[in-house]
């Protein structure tokens, strides 16, 4: 019976996150004539459903015509979309090429080396990492203002590339690598970099690509940053356009917000299994 209960509440939770999902895609398929009377409420239309003076917007699941029409007008007559799109891209592999770079070296030291401060200097590394963002807002604005990168995509990118997360995701997998593995390769006269090359990071691949998936879902959904330090709306990514449009184009809003979710359900469902083991293996060793 709990198993029962356990399962309903878990499908209850699943279907309370995949509805707007799974509405924004659908109405991305109606014709803007009819999505505009179906959310008319919002802005005071007449063609709501009233009770005792109050209006209520018409969630419609099935269109009633259903129209490529919203693709169309993102893909072929509005061309900023694929072009704020490959900004967004520019913007976010970098920062997961760099991260994991120069998170997995700063992982191995961690977990396999021993000098002093090691301790204090990885408790510094959590203490950033449980910071917001907008708390280190301001001090990565002096620093890119002072360094002449303001309204470049490296204002962005390299403090995207330094973040903590990824030295203590990789950290928790290289402390799972058996040392005897490593004191072996030692024996046979291997340095740091053929153990880190050769044993550690294949034996790390699973943490590599969690760390991946989740760098591409946090930076492609980047909204502060662009904001902050991009001032050419020619550069910013597509997460800051979508913000950006107009009342009465709500059917391209749906249509644009269904191609731009499609690369992260496409890599979320692609790399589960990863995904949930780099979840699972956070927690093993301290």
């Amino acid at each position: 019976m709990k198993k029962v209960i356990f399962v309903a509440l878990l499908t209850a939770i699943a279907a309370l996150f995949i509805f707007p999902l799974a509405l924004t895609v659908t109405n991305s398929f109606m014709s803007e004539g009819e999505i505009t009377a179906n959310y008319a409420a919002l802005t005071g239309g007449d063609d709501t459903i009233a009770d005792a003076g109050i209006s209520y917007v018409k969630l419609k699941w099935i269109p009633e015509l259903v129209t490529l029409s919203q693709y169309y007008s993102v893909l072929i007559q509005k061309p900023q979309f694929l072009f704020l799109f490959w900004n967004s891209a520019l913007l976010t592999l970098p920062i997961i090429a760099g991260q994991i770079a120069v998170a997995s070296l700063a992982a191995y030291a961690f977990s396999q080396l021993r000098f002093r401060g090691r301790e204090p200097l990885f408790f510094l590394y959590i203490v950033t990492m449980l910071m917001p963002y907008q708390v280190t807002l301001v001090p990565n604005f002096i620093i890119a203002d002072r360094l002449g990168l303001m309204g470049s995509y490296a204002s962005i990118i390299f403090p995207g590339i330094f973040g903590a997360f990824g030295v203590f995701l990789l950290r928790q997998f290289m402390l799972t690598v058996p040392y005897s593995y490593i004191e072996a390769a030692r024996a046979d006269g291997a340095g740091h970099l053929y153990i880190f090359t050769r044993i550690v990071l294949p034996m790390c691949s699973s943490g590599l690509a969690a760390l991946a998936i989740l760098l591409f879902i946090d930076n492609w959904n980047m909204v502060e940053q662009p904001l902050v330090f991009l001032s050419d709306p020619h550069k910013q990514p597509l997460s800051v356009y979508l913000s950006a449009i107009g009342e009465g184009e709500r059917g391209l809003a749906f249509a644009a917000s269904t191609l731009y979710m499609l690369p992260l359900v496409l890599v979320a469902l692609y790399a589960e299994r990863y995904l949930v083991e780099g979840i699972q293996l956070t927690g093993i060793k301290g």
